[in-house]
């Protein structure tokens, strides 16, 4: 009889997504009010990035407006080199985006741990990238934040663009709003009179220089210094920007940050400034057509034994999480939720790629984007990472309370690497530096 208690309630894949879809496995990132972590589809067994986001968080931080808007943009886009959207649902305490699955790492991890990267390697990610970029524009949205942080890598190498959170759409009227990370702000951005999508070449560009030589190419110790870099200091070179970088390549570069948007390379209307990129002779090395179907074997393959992530938010996870991730049944009575609660609940809608098509919100551009299309992935599936400890203050002192099986799954998260000891001594480390009150000293 207790085997039949225990059993596990049957999934209806052909009700609505929800959590009870997925198998919750390690967790490999971390923003301002959600995490990310891997899942597995129970029913395709296809493996996908889980991204969550807090609704109660998200209200105190003002965000409603712009998760709503992300989920909606998102469902619009479908691209080889952008992160796409795969489902879309919500449960009492999170929404959550079910995007494919990127296990190369962003290149902001790349980028420190390497210093700076190959100029071919830069090229190959340059030249996917303009794609996804172009794609955008044609279809009326504009990104807003591309940086390397924003930029992630398959486990085959290919970049990605992800992160709409402040990406909009636009039209013929300049926007005026100050959006993104300064550092690769476009200067009509700061000048605030008015911008289009050409800021996303601008910030494409200097991305460029950034993984080529180590350092952007406008710094400045603050915001008003940095204000006036980008807006009035020349474009200077590193004194070994010749071992580093071809002429065509830093001409590209020249040519993504000119500080006049019609002249600036990608900017030429209908099309013509991304064909004009295209045909510039540092790409001659890139076959556009294999390119976008992904048949181009990347120059840099990213360590497929390693963990191309900051393994320290599983090791948080593990440890201090409070209310850890798992799939729950709604309640049922609704009737008393705030407004910005009212509005996530209605406005926050479910997707499934499989059975959906994909479509527009934007008045301007109503027609049906296009069918997703299924992406497979063969990796072998892995049991869920289930919390392994219990960590609470009880008169002044932490317990810690962690099973062998869990410990296992804690060693699991490095394994093989070969520096464990050394990996979890730094994440412990860690946890005390940015969580005093529940380490104490």
């Amino acid at each position: 009889m207790g085997a039949v208690c225990c059993r596990p309630t049957p999934v209806d894949f052909d009700g609505d997504v929800s959590l009870f879809h997925f198998v919750l496995l390690r967790c490999v990132g971390k923003g301002a009010f959600g995490k990310v972590r891997v899942v597995q589809h129970k029913q395709t067994r296809d493996l996908y990035a889980l991204k969550y986001i807090n609704k109660t968080k998200c209200v105190k931080m003002k965000a409603v407006a712009n998760v709503i808007q992300e989920r909606r943009l998102l469902e619009e886009v479908d691209h080889p080199f952008i992160v796409n959207l795969r489902y879309a649902f919500q449960d009492d305490e999170n929404c959550f985006f079910v995007l494919d699955l990127m296990l190369g790492g962003d290149l902001r991890f790349h980028l420190e741990r390497l210093g700076s990267l190959q100029e071919d390697v830069v090229k190959f990610y340059v030249a996917q990238l303009s794609s996804a970029v172009e794609f955008l524009h044609e279809i009326g949205i504009m990104h807003r934040d591309i940086k390397p942080d924003n930029i992630l890598l398959d486990e085959r190498g290919n970049a990605h663009l992800t992160d709409f959170n402040i990406a909009v759409h636009f039209s013929e009227r300049k926007l005026t709003g100050v959006a993104g990370s300064m550092a690769y702000m476009a200067p009509e951005i700061l000048a605030k009179r008015g911008y289009t999508c050409h800021i996303d070449w601008w910030s494409l560009g200097v991305c460029a220089y950034e993984l080529i030589f180590g350092r952007r190419p406008f710094r400045g110790r603050t915001n008003s210094d940095l204000t006036y870099s980008i807006s009035k200091d020349p474009l200077k070179w590193p004194e070994d920007a010749e071992k580093k970088c071809t002429r065509p390549g830093m001409l590209v570069i020249k040519g993504l940050l000119d500080r006049d948007p019609a002249r600036r390379f990608g900017c030429k209307p209908n099309g013509e400034g991304y064909q004009e990129l295209r045909r510039h002779p540092w790409f001659k090395t890139i076959d556009w057509d294999t390119l976008e179907s992904k048949e181009q074997i990347p120059p840099f393959i990213p360590d497929s034994k390693k963990a191309n992530f900051d393994a320290s938010h599983e090791l948080e996870e593990l440890l201090l999480e409070d209310n850890p991730l798992k799939a729950k049944q709604r309640k049922a009575n609704q009737d008393n939720l705030s407004a910005e609660m009212r509005q996530m609940e209605e406005q926050f809608t479910s997707y499934d790629f499989k059975k959906m098509q994909r479509r527009s919100y934007y008045p301007h551009n109503q027609q049906l984007i296009s069918t997703a299309t299924a992406t497979s992935s063969g990796l072998a599936s892995s049991r869920p990472a289930t919390p392994a400890t219990d960590l609470r203050p009880e008169n002044g002192v932490a317990i810690v309370r962690i099973s062998v099986t869990k410990l296992m799954l804690m060693l699991s998260i490095f394994y093989p690497r070969m520096d464990f000891f050394a990996s979890f001594s730094v994440g412990v480390l860690y946890l005390m530096i940015t969580r005093p009150p529940l380490l104490p000293a």
